[in-house]
This record gives structure tokens, sequence and C-alpha cells, in this order.
């Protein structure tokens, strides 16, 4: 059993700051989508009818991008990506879950026949690497489209 550890923030302060973390529409996933749009790229963004609701879905050519937070989707070796101190085993479990949910996500849309690329937030740091992340889908969309 871990020992609660008080919080520095009244309930409402909380509630506030917690409201404001996005699940969709966040920055990196803004940049990519004004990116491809560059690109002449058209797309769906939170596409409902697929499996884990890819942020970004170009049907034209069966292709899902899931742009992950390093944090909540636990980027290999991303310094964001780490556990927090308190309350360690809670964390760890919840991290488990989204793991486990993201590769079904993944593993049901390919099993659909789609291209699955998971973009990082670390990845679309600056305008030169959402650029080219943007030019990475371009990419596999020609290389599927020669397939």
């Amino acid at each position: 059993m871990t020992a609660a550890v008080a919080d520095f923030l009244s309930p409402e302060k909380r509630s506030e700051r917690m409201s404001r973390i996005r699940s969709k529409d966040t920055s990196p996933e803004l940049a990519l989508r004004r990116a491809l749009h560059a690109l002449g790229l058209r797309f769906r963004v939170h596409y409902r009818r697929l499996p884990g609701t890819p942020d970004i879905v170009l049907p034209r050519f069966q292709t899902a991008v899931f742009v992950h937070g390093c944090f909540w989707h636990r980027h290999a070796g991303c310094k964001v990506a780490s556990i927090p101190k308190s309350r360690t085993a809670f964390w760890q479990e919840k991290f488990e879950r989204n793991v486990q949910r993201d590769h079904r996500n993944i593993a049901a849309l390919e099993k659909l026949g789609w291209n699955v690329i998971v973009a990082w937030e670390c990845e679309l740091g600056s305008r030169r690497h959402v650029e080219e992340a943007a030019r990475r889908v371009a990419s596999e969309i020609g290389r599927r489209r020669g397939a």
C-alpha cells in the first residue's frame, strides 16, 4: 500500500488543470494535420468507424495515423515517458492497459487491411520534424499505392 501524498492544489484547481489535458486536437496532431494538408493530402479526423478511432484517416489510401503522446502511450526510450513517483503501481497498470489497447487497435486495423502509422509527440516538436513526419506519411501512401 502506498502512502497518500498531499496534493498542493485544491480539488477545484486540480480539476481545472486536468480538464485542460486534451485527448484530441492536441498541438502535435494539429501541426501534423496542417503539414499533411499542405502536401495536398485530404483526410478525416477522429474516425469512429475504425478500431481505436484514429486521429487522422486517409480513407482513399486505407491509411490510419495515430498521434500518440509519449507519456500516455509509453514511447520507448523517450524521456517524457517516465513513471510518476507517487502511486507507481496504479500508473504502471494504467500505462500497460494503454499500450495493450494500442496494440489491439493497430492489430485490428491491420487485419482489416489498413496501413497504420504512429507519430510520436516528441517527433513533432519542431516544424522541420512535423514536415518530416508528413513526408513519411506521404511516402507510406506512395509505397502502398505502388504495391
